[in-house]
């Protein structure tokens, strides 16, 4: 428990360990990529069990809410952007349809994990994966339909797959709250957020397995699509973190903000066509890197108001 409070205490330098070791020990980052499934369950057992059902469930209200959010985000924003690029005739570029499929996705099982690190909420980013989880068969049926060359039959098996881990995980951590963990002592609190921090370093040392070959054969493509990475990562959560400055509750919109630049674009590697999966997974290996800084890098401004109580 000592070593996981410390860990909880400096959970930034484990981002940036496990960044450092996924761009310099590719090798590593080979053999932790087979076990990413089982590690990202994890994480979000533990930000489940962290959270606790009664914070989660949060009212007609907060549903409804959560609903119209996802549907602006997985399905609006991603059809606003096609259409931009379609107009302007570079709808089908490489960095368009890496757009397009970004804002179509989820968000990565990790953002309440990003919440806790920084001290927010994380209940809304909670829902915002379950729910938007569960939608992605409806929300991207329509977006998929409007790009060219995609598997749709691959992307909703790949989404029933993810819905599978999402129930899973959050019931056995609802499970433990709701008996024998049902209220969490500041020990026991510090030791997830320490476990969770731990965890989020292992994940994305495996998560940039394509990165350090990148980084090393060609240098000026890494550096192109990781400075896109960061403006569309960066950028969708600070756009969001301004548009819904009067739309949801205070205490919410930093982690919902988070959500929005933080999506589980690898979903859709599935459904794609050999010849453009090359462009993507340098994309989703640079995105890795916007991705674990948003903690780091954002938590000045996403901290500013929105931050609670412990749940």
């Amino acid at each position: 428990m000592h070593f996981l409070g410390f860990a909880a205490r400096h959970g930034k330098w484990c981002l940036i360990l496990g960044l450092l070791a996924g761009m310099l020990l590719p090798g590593l980052a080979l053999v932790l990529k087979d076990y990413l499934p089982v590690f990202i369950a994890g994480l979000l057992f533990l930000a489940a069990l962290r959270i606790g059902p009664d914070a989660v469930r949060g009212g007609l209200q907060a549903a409804r809410r959560t609903i119209w959010l996802v549907g602006i985000y997985q399905l609006a924003a991603p059809l606003a952007v096609f259409a931009v690029c379609w107009i302007f005739g570079v709808a089908h570029t490489p960095a368009a349809l890496a757009f397009v499929l970004m804002l179509s996705a989820p968000s990565v099982t990790g953002a309440p994990n990003f919440a806790i690190l920084m001290g927010l909420r994380p209940d809304s980013a909670l829902r915002m994966l379950i729910v938007g989880t569960a939608l992605l068969p409806l929300t991207a049926m329509l977006v998929l339909w409007l790009l060219p060359g995609m598997d749709i039959r691959a992307v909703l098996y790949s989404a029933a797959r993810l819905v599978g881990v999402v129930l899973i995980a959050t019931s056995l951590a609802f499970a433990l709250r709701s008996t024998v963990m049902k209220s969490l002592s500041d020990q026991q609190r510090q030791g997830l957020d320490g476990a969770s921090a731990i965890l989020l370093g292992v994940v994305v040392v495996g998560l940039m397995s394509a990165v350090g070959p990148a980084l090393t054969q060609d240098p000026a493509r890494f550096a192109t699509w990781l400075g896109f990475a960061i403006a569309v990562n960066f950028g969708s959560q600070l756009l969001a973190w301004s548009a819904l400055r009067t739309r949801v509750p205070e205490a919410d919109r930093p982690a919902i903000s988070i959500v929005a630049g933080n999506r589980n674009i690898a979903l859709f590697l599935v459904a794609l066509p050999s010849s453009m999966t090359d462009a993507l997974l340098i994309f989703i290996g640079c995105y890795q890197i916007p991705m674990y800084l948003t903690p780091i890098v954002l938590r000045r401004v996403l901290s500013r108001k929105g931050s609670a109580p412990s749940v």
